[in-house]
C-alpha cells in the first residue's frame, strides 16, 4: 500500500482475534519449520554453502547442479529474515550465503554471474541468463537492505549497469533472455527444458521487476526508476491479456505472444509486485492504474484457479485448468496475492481466499516428518515423490517471503481503525 493509500477498514472475518491466530501460525511456520530446515538439513558442511539436492527424505544427490537461483535466494531469504527478527544466527547464514554467492558465482572477466556450479564450486553453466542476473540483484539489494554493506550495494549496481549495456532491448523495450558469457548473443533463451525458446519471457520481467523495485529502495538512481517505470508499463500494455485477464508467457522480439497457456501463481505474484513496484515509485496515479489491475488479476485467480477444498492451480489454458497440481510456490504467492487484494478492496472473500491457502499449505505440504515443505501436491492428493526438497529450484524464498509478507500484512490489517 502506499503512504497515501487508505486501507480499507477490517470486514467481517478479519476480527483481532481472527488474525492474531493466523499470524501466529505463519509465524510458527517460519521459525518453527522452514528457516530451521536451511540451518540443518540442507547445509552442505562438507563443500561450502547449501546441498545441490535432496529428496524428501533427505538423500542428496551431488550430481545435480548447485544453482545461482537457489544461492541467490536463500541469501535474500536470511537477509529478510534478519531483518524482521536479528539474531546472530540469521546473520551468520546470511554471511555465509553472501560469501558463497559473491565469491563462487561471480564472474571476475566479463562480470555477472554464472548460472551453474558443481558441488565443489567448478562452473559447469557459464551463460548469462538474465532471470538469474534478476536474483543476484534482488539478494543483494536486500542483503545491503539488512546489513548496510556497500560491497553488497557496489556490486549490484554494478551488475545493473551490465544489463543496461547488454541485455536492455533498446528498439522494443524490455530485456533478453539470455546472454553467453561475454555477453554476446546466446541462441538457445530456454531457462529451462519446459521453456520456449523465444527471446522475451514474462517470468524474466516479472523477477527483473522484483529485483530493481528493491534495488530502487536502497539506491534512488534516475536510469534505474526509468526502467523500474517501463516494466510496469510493459506488464500492463503488453504482458496482461486485457480480455483474460491473465499474463501471457512467451514474445518474440517485438512483443508478440508466441504462447498460450498461463500459470496462476505468476498471475497472482505479479498482482502484488506490480503494486510493490508503484508504491516504490511514489506516483499515486501509476499506483492507481496497477491497483486496478491487481484486483481485476487477483479476481480471476480466486474465481478461476482455486480448486475444491484445495489450494491454486497450477496452470489454465482458454478459461479451463489444465493442470490441478497444488506446488509450493503458487500456494505462497496465493497467500501474499490475495491478502494483497484484500488491503487494497476489503473485500473479504480475498482475506478467506488467503486463509483457504494457508490451510492447503498446513494440511498438505508441510512436511511433519522432514521439514519444510513438499514440491507438489499431485491431484490424488499426495506428494510428487520424483520432485525434491532442494534443488537448484527449490529453496526457502517463496515459501520464507509468504510468512514474512504476510505477518508484515495481517499486522496492518488488525491495526487498521474500524
Amino acid at each position: 500500500m502506499t503512504k497515501n493509500s487508505k486501507i480499507p477498514a477490517p470486514s467481517a472475518g478479519a476480527d483481532a482475534g481472527s488474525l492474531q491466530e493466523f499470524t501466529a501460525r505463519v509465524h510458527d511456520q517460519l521459525f518453527g519449520n522452514i528457516i530451521p530446515f536451511w540451518c540443518g538439513p540442507a547445509l552442505d558442511l562438507q563443500h561450502g554453502g547449501w546441498m545441490p539436492w535432496l529428496t524428501n527424505d533427505l538423500q542428496p544427490d551431488f550430481t545435480k547442479p548447485k544453482g545461482l537461483i537457489v544461492n541467490s535466494r536463500i541469501l535474500w531469504t536470511f537477509s529478510a529474515v534478519h531483518r524482521n527478527s536479528p539474531q546472530p544466527l540469521y546473520r551468520n547464514m546470511a554471511a555465509r550465503a553472501f560469501d558463497f554467492v559473491m565469491n563462487r558465482f561471480w564472474d571476475a572477466e566479463h562480470g555477472g554471474a554464472f548460472w551453474h556450479l558443481d558441488h565443489t564450486g567448478r562452473v559447469t553453466d557459464d551463460s548469462k541468463k538474465i532471470y538469474g542476473q534478476a536474483f543476484y540483484i534482488y539478494a543483494l539489494s536486500e542483503y545491503h537492505r539488512a546489513f548496510g554493506e556497500p560491497a553488497a550495494l557496489q556490486r549490484a549496481v554494478e551488475l545493473f549497469g551490465l544489463l543496461e549495456r547488454h541485455a536492455f532491448d533498446p528498439q522494443y523495450g524490455g530485456y533478453w533472455e539470455v546472454r553467453r558469457r561475454d555477453w554476446s548473443e546466446a541462441a538457445d533463451t530456454r531457462l529451462s527444458e519446459k521453456d520456449m525458446n523465444e527471446k522475451k519471457s514474462m517470468n524474466n520481467h516479472l523477477h527483473l521487476l522484483e529485483a530493481f523495485t528493491t534495488l530502487y529502495g536502497v539506491w534512488k538512481d534516475p536510469r534505474l526508476a526509468l526502467r523500474l517505470r517501463e516494466l510496469v508499463q510493459l506488464f500492463d500494455q503488453r504482458i496482461l491479456d486485457s480480455r483474460s485477464g491473465h499474463f501471457h508467457h512467451f514474445f518474440d522480439e517485438r512483443w508478440r505472444v508466441r504462447s498460450d497457456s498461463y500459470t496462476f501463481g505468476h498471475d497472482i505474484e505479479g498482482s502484488w509486485l506490480l503494486c510493490e513496484a508503484a508504491e516504490a515509485l511514489g506516483d499515486a496515479a501509476l499506483f492507481e492504474r496497477v491497483r486496478a489491475l491487481a484486483l481485476r488479476m487477483a479476481g480471476v485467480a480466486l474465481s478461476e484457479g482455486l480448486a475444491a477444498a484445495a489450494g491454486l492451480c497450477y496452470e489454465g489454458k482458454d478459461g479451463k485448468i489444465v493442470d490441478s497440481g497444488g506446488e509450493w510456490w503458487p500456494q505462497s504467492e496465493a497467500v501474499v496475492g490475495f491478502l494483497n487484494a484484500f488491503q487494497l478492496s476489503g473485500d473479504p472473500r480475498f482475506l478467506h481466499a488467503a486463509r483457504r491457502v494457508w490451510d492447503f499449505i498446513e494440511s498438505r505440504l508441510v512436511d511433519r516428518a522432514h521439514g519444510e515443505w513438499f514440491w507438489r501436491i499431485n491431484p490424488d492428493g499426495r506428494p510428487a515423490a520424483d520432485l525434491p526438497k532442494v534443488s537448484e529450484w527449490k529453496g526457502p524464498y517463496h515459501g520464507g517471503r509468504a510468512c514474512l509478507e504476510a505477518m508484515r500484512r495481517l499486522g496492518q490489517i488488525k491495526s487498521t481503525p474500524t
